[in-house]
């Protein structure tokens, strides 16, 4: 019988109190190897635990086990302590791509970052943004006034897109969610699906009058005047979940959620 290779692990830890009392725990019993050496990186948390930790190993690409340490834990395993190497070694690996958000600023600077979950924008005042939707070139939607918009990849489809009413994507759709944030006219629009591989574009109306702000994932930029979201095939990072809590099981199972 061939015996599974048990992989190297480095732990990382959110500042929560349980996350921080985990990672001593989990250090004592297992050893800590550094990030860059370590086959997997364990991150103790919450999703924003899990999302630091994905950003910060975009260059290595090294696949990441999270641990609910935090509170929703969406992107995360149950915290169990016990033969966690060979659970790790047995973890379904699922592969994601980022957006690319390029934001040009009142100064005509263009502003770049990546987004695991979204690249949202949001209006900077009391006053409503205005936008023009651009898919491919193509304009969709002459004025959107809105709170914001935010565009979505299938990862990202539970957590602030799912708040502002979009849809559920599963992974393997190749898909990406375009939802409208509070929408005041036309007021019934409720975003759309987009093939994987659109180029998303926006462009702030009254942008002197409206200030708009972009963010991906935590790389805010103020002040755009136009905003490109594309999706980064190029960029492949892997999550890994326990056998039967695959990310497609919970995306179902949150589909059918009260």
């Amino acid at each position: 019988m061939t015996q599974t290779k048990l992989p190297t692990l480095a732990f990382v830890a959110g500042d929560r109190p349980e996350a921080q009392t985990a990672l001593t725990r989990l250090t004592e019993r297992y050893g800590q190897s550094p990030e860059a050496e370590a086959d997997v990186i364990v991150a103790l948390g919450g999703d924003g635990s899990m999302l630091e930790t994905l950003h910060r190993n975009l260059e290595r690409r090294t696949p990441v086990y999270g641990m609910n340490r935090g509170s929703v834990g969406f992107l995360l395993n149950d915290y169990e302590e016990d033969d966690l190497p060979r659970r790790v070694a047995e973890a379904v690996p699922t592969v994601i791509h980022p957006l690319q958000m390029d934001a040009w600023t009142e100064d005509e600077r263009v502003h770049s970052g990546l987004a695991i979950n979204e690249v949202s924008l949001l209006r900077q005042t009391r006053q409503s943004a205005k936008l023009r939707i651009q898919v491919d070139g193509r304009v969709r939607m002459e004025e959107l006034a809105c709170d914001g918009c935010l565009v979505a990849t299938p990862a990202g489809s539970t957590a602030y897109n799912l708040s502002a009413h979009g849809p559920i994507v599963p992974l393997d759709a190749k898909v990406l969610a375009l939802t409208p944030i509070s929408a005041f006219r036309p007021r019934r629009w409720r975003g759309a699906l987009l093939p994987h591989e659109s180029r998303v574009t926006f462009d702030i109306l009254e942008a002197d009058k409206r200030p708009v702000s972009a963010t991906a994932d935590g790389f805010e930029v103020r002040r755009v005047t136009r905003v490109e979201v594309r999706e980064r095939r190029d960029v492949a990072l892997t999550m890994l979940f326990d056998a039967g809590r695959s990310f497609d099981e919970r995306v179902l199972a949150e589909q059918f959620a009260a």
